[in-house]
């Protein structure tokens, strides 16, 4: 009990001299007329920033549980798709995907969308649809969530499996359908344990979010490049891009640092109870 109250009072030095770092480069960004107008033509890529990765996000989540759930099926074919899907997609780099998504893959769909509604647009209902049609930014959300879907699916297995298999056996007993047994038993006892791991997965795909500006993105890197590129200032235009990214991820970890020891207390809370 006390070495955990002591825990407690320890102050965390790297936070100090962090949050001194982020108030002493602010004071420059505000006292320098340089930093000021540097600050300005990126600060405009941080909602796309922001946009890409919330967007990318939530669908990888999505389709990484629907992935996750095939894995553990009782239906081999469902189990050798979900592994081949994450085995091949982990084995590509994110940068790589992306260019696959943007010049192979898109013009492929639109391709395809062509041959499809050729009725359609013989009739005149229907456009002959452009690649231009297939928005950069879009290429780049679709190519984030292929990659982080495959990355995520294994964190959400992960979860799944950690549920004990006694309250999934006793569920069953009392009459609950599957859908119900894992709504109501499995995902929310899953959610709390994968919820730091998603956390900092979703602090990661804020830093890859960067790799978007390849496509031309306007997101904060593209419009740090283009800027620099420019005046030539490139020592102190990527200083404050690396100034926004920091302030953005290093605020995330700590809100995820801070719900898992909300979580663990949860969880001694309950361990006490019993």
């Amino acid at each position: 009990m006390t070495s955990t109250k002591h825990r407690r009072r320890e102050l965390p030095w790297w936070l100090i001299a962090a949050i001194l770092l982020a108030i002493a480069f602010g004071l420059i960004i505000g006292s320098n007329a340089s930093y000021r107008v540097i600050f300005g033509a990126v600060a405009s890529g941080i909602w796309v920033t922001v946009f890409v990765t919330v967007i990318a996000y939530a669908f990888a989540c999505v389709i990484g549980l629907g992935i996750a759930s095939a894995g553990l099926s009782k239906h081999r074919l469902l189990r050798e798709a979900a592994t081949f899907y994450v085995e091949i997609i982990r084995g590509v780099p994110v940068l790589v995907l992306l260019f696959y998504m943007a010049f192979v893959a898109a013009p492929a769909l639109v391709a395809v969308w062509n041959i499809v509604t050729a009725p359609l647009q013989a009739a005149g209902l229907l456009g002959l649809a452009s690649v231009r049609d297939f928005d950069l930014l879009w290429r780049a959300v679709v190519a984030l969530v292929i990659s982080y879907s495959a990355f995520l699916s294994e964190i959400f297995r992960a979860g799944l499996q950690s549920v004990d298999r006694g309250q999934i056996e006793a569920a069953k007993a009392l009459g609950l359908s599957r859908f119900k047994v894992f709504r109501l038993i499995i995902l929310p006892q899953a959610f709390r344990t994968v919820l730091p791991p998603l956390g900092n997965d979703f602090v990661a795909m804020i830093k890859d979010s960067s790799l978007v500006s390849v496509l031309g993105v306007q997101d904060v890197t593209q419009l740090g490049k283009v800027y620099s590129s420019g005046t030539f200032l490139f020592f102190e235009t990527y200083n404050v891009v690396a100034y926004v990214y920091l302030l953005m991820t290093v605020s995330l970890s700590l809100a995820v640092r801070a719900l898992e020891r909300r979580l663990q207390k949860h969880r001694d809370f309950i361990g006490d109870r019993r």
